[in-house]
């Protein structure tokens, strides 16, 4: 027997990511959050959040219409894209999330830049899976953390990205138990 949509997260693609497969962040949400996900696209085209002047995305447009589109019954949802994502305040962002909220996209077309070793294909999905988890995090009421091996360090760069570790460090896994008991309790 599954758990109903309720108990899991929705990892929602939009356009093509180039990769075989968004496993390894279904499994991370699973380690760290507990939830189960499912794979579920929910927006198809992004030209809604297309700034011409800036030739970019606009993030938080793509999170209105998202959360608009989350079923009533997903705890939350994950979008994941291929395009460059901005806020008016930021040249670029690597995602953005609603804190405490039930929406955040990450994009991937900033996780591809200076690789530092041959074996490009691991330290992009490594990239994708913390940037992943930090916007997730976000949602669960973590804010960024001022330890830069914390998975919740704020990155400026990609090197930012590369420096913090797939892990919460031991006051912002506290910050999340705590987090995830009231959600225990109002389910």
């Amino acid at each position: 027997m599954t758990a109903p949509l309720n108990h899991k997260i929705i990892v929602s693609p939009i356009g093509y990511l180039g990769l075989s497969s968004l496993h390894p962040i279904h499994l991370e949400i699973n380690r760290i959050f507990g939830f189960q996900t499912i794979e579920q696209p929910l927006i198809e085209d992004l030209n809604f959040a297309f700034d011409p002047t800036r030739k970019q995305h606009y993030s938080t447009k793509i999170l209105e219409k998202l959360v608009d589109l989350i079923p009533s019954e997903a705890i939350k949802v994950i979008a994941i894209t291929d395009v460059d994502l901005f806020i008016p305040i930021l040249t670029y962002v690597f995602g953005e999330a609603q804190l405490s909220g039930k929406a955040c996209i990450i994009s991937t077309y900033r996780l591809k830049e200076s690789y530092h070793s041959i074996d490009s294909k691991q330290i992009y999905r490594h990239r994708m899976v913390k940037e992943a988890i930090h916007e997730l995090g976000h949602t669960f009421n973590l804010r960024h953390c001022k330890d830069h091996k914390c998975i919740m360090h704020y990155c400026r760069d990609i090197d930012d990205v590369d420096r913090k570790t797939e892990q919460l460090c031991r006051y912002c896994d506290i910050l999340l138990k705590d987090e995830l008991k009231k959600i225990q309790e109002r389910m």
